[in-house]
């Protein structure tokens, strides 16, 4: 444990000109008085820590040093590609990883290229859960993970949707998808390749032993591919409606945008008063009147029949509580 530490200050001070001994207890999380004794010991250790005393003071590598211990490990350089993600890292338990995995790049560049990081990071932050959601990482991922990165066998107890109790798979996980703060897992089970929500998981077991890695998997392609078949799965009926212009401006973000891209394809010339009539697949009678609700007068319900009845009444009552 030390000896990493006493390597991530000797990185720190070759990425900087001069750290104070806050600045150092604050990046290696001890206190100032251990970065003190750490500082004599690499002076011991033949390393080349100078301590500036004053005001402007604090430590910095003599003549030039350049320590060798650059290269990266191997969890570190895969941790490196994900480091624009602070939350998911943290949340998979790769956040020590990735910090050393910059230290050392930072390390290696040339001096006027070690603000980059920084720079970076000062432009772009992913917030990955969605407005109004308070994102909870699930209690098993960091497990799932391990075996995602270590190509391992996963014995794993999944909550069924509706509470049809547990069912258990074996499952060879080959990647990790993060939807809207939702963590899904894609795993290989027997033949098929299958989604699973990690939050469902209610125990998980990595094994010793490895699997062979399908290299014709594409996790892009496949997570789209199943995302767009969900989304189409769940729009199991249709509603005819008439949208006003300011109807259609605000239909993509009260409906499914593609179902609302294909229904503006195939709709007819808009009428005198530049309404359009739509057919939109919804996925129930229910949530089709809960969305359209919400654009009020700016669109009129025709089919089904007893949905647009029920948008008359509550048209009564809005009347009723408004007159």
């Amino acid at each position: 444990m030390r000896a990493a530490r006493l390597i991530r200050m000797v990185l720190l001070l070759q990425s900087r000109p001069t750290m104070t001994a806050a600045e150092l207890a604050r990046e290696l999380e001890v206190s100032e008085r251990t970065v003190t004794r750490d500082a004599q010991a690499l002076s011991e250790a033949g390393v080349p820590v100078y301590a500036d005393r004053g005001r402007a003071g604090g430590y910095r590598l003599v003549g030039g040093y350049r320590t060798r211990l650059t290269g990266l490990a191997r969890d570190e350089a895969e941790a490196l590609f994900l480091s624009g993600l602070p939350s998911a890292l943290r949340e998979m338990g790769l956040e020590d990883a990735a910090s050393a995995a910059r230290l050392k790049v930072s390390a290696a560049l040339l001096p006027s290229l070690r603000d980059a990081s920084e720079s970076a990071g000062r432009r772009f932050h992913l917030d990955a859960p969605g407005w109004y959601q308070k994102p909870v990482t699930p209690e098993l991922l960091p497990a799932v993970a391990e075996a995602v990165w270590d190509d391992r066998i996963v014995r794993a107890r999944y909550r069924r949707v509706g509470g049809d109790g547990d069912v258990e798979r074996e499952m060879a996980p080959h990647g990790l998808v993060l939807k809207a703060g939702v963590w899904y897992v894609c795993a290989r089970v027997g033949d098929d390749f299958r989604v699973y929500r990690i939050d469902r998981f209610s125990a998980v077991t990595v094994t010793d032993e490895r699997f062979g890695r399908d290299e014709r998997f594409d996790l892009p392609g496949f997570w789209e591919e199943r995302a767009a078949q969900f989304a189409r799965s769940l729009l199991r009926t249709e509603v005819t409606v008439r949208v006003s212009p300011e109807g259609v401006r605000r239909l993509p973000h009260t409906l499914d945008r593609s179902a609302v891209h294909d229904a503006l394809e195939a709709a007819g010339p808009a009428d005198a008063e530049g309404w359009l009539t739509l057919t939109l697949p919804v996925e129930s009678d229910e949530v089709a009147y809960s969305q359209l609700l919400s654009l009020g007068p700016e669109s009129e319900v025709l089919e089904p029949a007893a949905l647009r009845a029920r948008f008359a009444a509550a048209a009564e009552r809005l009347g009723e509580l408004y007159r």
